[in-house]
């Protein structure tokens, strides 16, 4: 496990690059538009592991060849890197359409450095990107579903780095004993084991002093695994879509007034790759 954080004065990126030590072949990154820095890609291909971003309307790649999925490939670096990193380019319109009527549009522009456009079809990729959002339930599940609303409670930088470990470690053991669980249910996704129970379980074990020690039947799944595979989540959960509100006054999430929806709703999305002829749109600030 790694992991980097600080203030805010920093910013994502700095942090970001202290983790590329992490990385190896057997990852795929998944990342926001703040991470479309050339050195940084650069370094990330260099690890091994493979990347996955989303662009801004600031980069502006050069077509090398247009490939039969839609996508393209370019090569990015210019006047930064000594070595030109080649990726491949892949815009896409999204139409996300509401329960209640309302239909939204928004452009795409991912780069990527999985050049094979037969291995990895664009529109595979465009619905991998998605997943990214899986980074946003594991913050829920530290704060609202781990910490039950509390804030950290210390009062020195040493204390909060030593509680955010401490968070970061348990929510790694109890998803590894969920994953552990499926050892022998390879038909089960890993989407379907709630963390709610795998919590409780572990909470319920350590509390009542049983199910600590294994009896004669040794298996990977445990008492918390038992749990979590006798309550598991819908085998198809409905999208649901709802906007960042402001929980203070001091958030820098604004109300996203006429965005998103207030009230949250399921929704469908449907993507169309594409090349975008003059250019990505610029995202609004919030």
């Amino acid at each position: 496990m790694a992991a980097a954080f600080g203030p805010e004065s920093e910013g994502e990126l700095p942090y970001a690059k202290r983790l590329l030590t992490a990385l190896d072949k057997t990852m795929l990154l998944l990342a926001d538009v703040a991470f479309d820095g050339n050195e940084f890609l650069d370094a990330v291909h260099q690890s091994g592991a493979r990347f996955l971003v989303r662009s801004g309307a600031r980069r502006v790649p050069t077509p090398a060849e247009h490939l039969g999925d839609g996508s393209y490939t370019a090569r990015i670096g210019y006047g930064v890197l000594r070595v030109l990193l080649p990726v491949r380019v892949i815009e896409a319109t999204l139409t996300i359409t509401l329960t209640d009527g309302t239909v939204r549009t928004e452009q795409w522009r991912l780069i990527t450095n999985l050049l094979d456009p037969v291995r990895y079809p664009a529109a595979e990729l465009v619905e991998l990107y998605h997943r990214r959002w899986q980074a946003e339930t594991t913050y829920f599940s530290i704060k609202a579903t781990m910490l039950d609303g509390r804030v950290l409670r210390s009062r020195s930088i040493d204390g909060l780095d030593q509680e955010v470990y401490a968070l970061l470690t348990a929510y790694q053991a109890l998803i590894r004993a969920g994953d552990d669980a499926l050892t022998g249910r390879p038909e089960v996704p890993m989407e379907r084991i709630s963390f709610t129970v795998l919590l409780a379980a572990a909470t319920d074990s350590v509390t009542a002093g049983h199910g600590i020690f294994p009896g004669t039947l040794i298996d990977l799944v445990g008492t918390i695994g038992h749990a979590a595979l006798g309550d598991l989540l819908p085998a198809h959960r409905r999208q649901r879509v709802k906007a960042r509100t402001r929980k203070n006054p001091t958030s820098k999430y604004g109300p996203n007034v006429g965005q998103h929806p207030q009230k949250a709703q399921n929704h469908t999305v449907h993507a169309t790759v594409e090349f975008f002829a003059h250019g990505l749109n610029s995202r609004p600030r919030r």
